[in-house]
């Protein structure tokens, strides 16, 4: 399992708009999204961090490892 914080995810929208960039990686990636503590857990058998990091950043938000 993959952990981001993403501290500007704070609504529904920002949740699909994580969820569409990730799943353009993956498709069959599953992805756990915590508003509250603005953290993505992603399970990905093909994305590395780095790309996933990439792809949030392509979407407009910033993120970073968090702690599993």
């Amino acid at each position: 399992m993959l952990a981001f914080t993403v501290p500007e995810m704070t609504c529904s929208h920002c949740q699909s708009t994580i969820e569409k960039a990730i799943h353009q990686l993956d498709n069959a990636a599953e992805i756990s999204v915590d508003l509250a503590s603005h953290r993505v857990d992603v399970v990905s058998e093909t994305s590395t961090a780095g790309a996933i990091i990439a792809a949030l950043k392509s979407a407009g938000y910033d993120s970073r490892p968090a702690e599993i």
